[in-house]
């Protein structure tokens, strides 16, 4: 990837660029596939509730599937929506042969027990990664589908050609979403089937003290900071020339009356005068979460046809 030079010091990596670049090559990749006499990959996203900003996701990502070649299906359900009812919906979309991916949404309202809707996804259709065996897998360097934030990081990191193997780095937040699998890709053994990328990760979080973790990103190669709130990674906690991965995004009221504006953890302007490369908010790693999303989608239905045909011979 070519590096974009600024006045300012750091390059700045382009998350939408990249993210526009695998995304055309994803939809090349399926133009072959159905090509060869496969159906195009299907992906189904549940949404429950009207919350502004999943609805924003979701169409973004129907959006993404489009361009890519995916056929994509939203099911609208009403806040009101039992966690039975919503497992019900969720059996009935892992029986379905003709769905590949499956993805809920999150959050979902506070009724409904996040960690049992992401179980309950058929890990072999899971496309955002959640379920406890794709989670298993990745924690113990198998060949998993790995969350689309962290393989976005992963991406990032490899297209820009940062240095990992070795290198200190420290995660900033312990999310089950994020902030873990970033660390597992991180720090795990590139030789396995994960493809990890060797580097020596301190993870950080709400209850590290603000010295030590000033401390600890001090010393670091690489920061990626991923908790949500806004001025969180200054200047003089950055050594220059290190990588700075900012996956944080806060919307907050703009200078205009009745806007607002997207920021993320690390204070940028100050920051990309001391780093060697820094991701924008937005623009960085939310563009590739996408496309890694829709990459996600396209190793799914891979999978499910290969199992099909398997299926089939063993029946004939």
């Amino acid at each position: 990837m070519e590096e974009t030079n600024t006045c300012h010091g750091a390059q700045i990596i382009d998350g939408k660029a990249i993210a526009d670049e695998m995304k055309n090559e994803l939809r090349q990749k399926i133009t072959q596939y159905v090509a060869l006499g496969n159906r195009s990959p299907t992906l189904t996203a549940v949404l429950v509730g009207k919350d502004p900003a999943s609805q924003t996701y979701v169409k973004n990502k129907m959006l993404a599937a489009k361009t890519v070649g995916i056929v994509s299906n939203t099911l609208e359900l009403p806040e009101t929506t039992t966690q039975d009812e919503l497992l019900s919906c969720i059996k009935k979309l892992n029986n379905d042969i003709n769905i590949d991916g499956v993805l809920v949404q999150l959050p979902v309202p506070n009724h409904i027990d996040e960690r049992t809707i992401c179980n309950a996804v058929s890990p072999f259709k899971d496309v955002d990664g959640f379920n406890e065996v794709n989670v298993g897998r990745l924690a113990l360097d198998m060949k998993s589908i790995i969350p689309a934030t962290a393989a976005g990081v992963y991406e990032l990191l490899r297209r820009y050609k940062i240095p990992t193997f070795g290198k200190n780095v420290v995660v900033i937040g312990r999310s089950k979403n994020v902030g873990m699998p970033t660390a597992m890709l991180l720090h795990t053994d590139g030789r396995h089937e994960s493809k990890g990328m060797d580097a020596t990760v301190t993870i950080c979080h709400r209850n590290t003290p603000p010295d030590q973790l000033k401390t600890f990103c001090q010393g670091a190669d690489i920061i990626v900071t991923a908790v949500g709130k806004p001025g969180l990674v200054q200047s003089d906690m950055v050594k220059p020339g290190a990588c700075v991965i900012d996956v944080g995004i806060t919307r907050l009221p703009a200078k205009e009356p009745g806007k607002t504006k997207l920021v993320g953890d690390v204070d940028f302007d100050e920051v990309r005068k001391v780093a060697g490369h820094i991701t924008p908010v937005p623009g960085g790693v939310g563009p590739m979460t996408v496309a890694m999303l829709m990459r996600n989608t396209f190793m799914v239905a891979r999978n499910l046809a290969k199992t099909r045909q398997v299926n089939d011979l063993c029946n004939d």
